[in-house]
């Protein structure tokens, strides 16, 4: 079991780790975060990342799938965006920033799935 603060911590322990925030998608407000991404504001991308999942949901919604979201990956010059939704909590995902030249994707995101396994709200 974990809380916000272990959950954040572990998140922040992924190679390439510059910041990570957990975030109730409803309000966009980040209930817990750390590090400090370089030209990054964590509280303003919790609340723009909130966004991007609820239209994401919007369209799936939309299109009638009825399939959940796992992880979202937003790909940028240097960095790498995932938004990892945490089903057990719905409404709550945790979001972390990479630096592209030293992530790896897959570990990043198997060290995000077991944190969803043991956060506990």
């Amino acid at each position: 079991m974990a809380d916000y603060n272990d959950t954040i911590n572990s998140a922040m322990q992924v190679d390439g780790a510059l910041g990570a925030a957990l975030v109730d998608s409803a309000s966009g407000m980040a209930m817990a975060t750390a590090g400090n991404p370089p030209n990054l504001d964590l509280a303003v991308a919790a609340a723009g990342n909130s966004n991007v999942v609820k239209a994401k949901a919007r369209t799936m919604q939309d299109l009638g799938l009825e399939e959940s979201i796992e992880d979202i990956l937003i790909t940028l010059d240097s960095q790498y965006h995932i938004i990892r939704m945490f089903r057990k909590e719905p409404g709550i995902f945790l979001y972390l920033v990479l630096d592209k030249d030293r992530a790896n994707l897959a570990m990043a995101r198997f060290r995000l799935s077991k944190a969803e396994q043991d956060l506990t709200i």
